[in-house]
């Protein structure tokens, strides 16, 4: 059990993933800062929090997808005077279609969400910890990461950089008491495939996918024992597995087969 007074901050934190890591800290008696685009979903999902949990939960409205927004949310957060005891970078969205149909300002926007938010809060946020020489970062990576994406080219590749930065913070700060954790979720049942219009997606309109609050209670329990990686769900463990053994172009090729639009129409919509 938490003392109370400890604070973890959110990203993408009203829905998915993000909102079930929420309960997660939550049960635990941390109080929370939640951090979305909707000033109007935050308001809900922090009056849900409240009335559950009985902990604090703040609010800030900001659009990661700009560069600036993750230095004023760490700015508001300092302004404030909260220490934050736990950093959760959850946020993170995709685009569907062959890459050379997809709209690059939105590939860029998501570059920038799912990468420089990251980058800018991990580092603002473990500055400090290691001064204090204690605090817990959990990044949510996905075992696309793992895998070439056919269809998602950027998506996977901003998930590829996750995985391959964290590995390299972790060594760099092996000696520290500051813990960062890497969950990896394969498909999961959230809202991300419908902001990246990936509905009409094989696996993703047939196949079977993961309850949030099970990848959320997978990445938070390996927070909390201070493990660096956890891939969450026993299928994607043997899918990244096997992804490590078989030549990268057939590894590739079955991402394409698995994630072919049921219309047969691949170019973006």
């Amino acid at each position: 059990m938490a003392h109370n007074t400890q604070t973890a901050l959110i990203t993408g934190s009203t829905s998915g993933i993000g909102r079930e890591l929420a309960n997660c800290f939550a049960q635990d008696k941390y109080n929370l800062i939640l951090v979305g685009r909707d000033q109007h979903t935050l308001d809900a999902t922090a009056q849900e929090v409240r009335q559950e949990y009985g902990v604090e939960v703040t609010t800030i409205v900001k659009d990661l997808f700009q560069r600036q927004a993750p230095f004023e949310v760490y700015d508001q957060v300092k302004a404030s005077g909260k220490q934050v005891d736990v950093l959760v970078n959850d946020a993170g969205q995709g685009q569907y279609g062959t890459f050379d149909t997809t709209d690059i300002n939105r590939e860029l926007d998501i570059v920038q969400l799912n990468i420089g938010a990251y980058l800018v809060l991990t580092k603002l946020y473990l500055q400090e910890m290691k001064a204090r020489n204690e605090g817990r970062i959990l990044l949510v990576g996905s075992i696309a990461g793992e895998l070439p994406g056919p269809l998602q080219a950027v998506y996977h590749g901003t998930k590829a950089f996750i995985n391959s930065w964290v590995e390299s913070i972790q060594e760099e700060n092996k000696d520290s008491n500051v813990t960062i954790t890497n969950l990896l979720p394969g498909l999961t049942d959230t809202d991300f495939f419908n902001k990246a219009d990936m509905t009409r997606a094989k696996n993703v309109a047939e196949g079977s996918k993961a309850d949030p609050a099970e990848v959320a209670k997978d990445g938070y329990k390996a927070l909390m024992a201070g493990e660096r990686k956890v891939v969450s769900g026993f299928l994607n463990k043997v899918q990244v597995t096997t992804s490590n053994v078989l030549p990268d172009a057939l590894v590739a090729a079955n991402v394409h087969k698995q994630s072919a639009p049921i219309d047969g129409d691949e170019s973006a919509k």
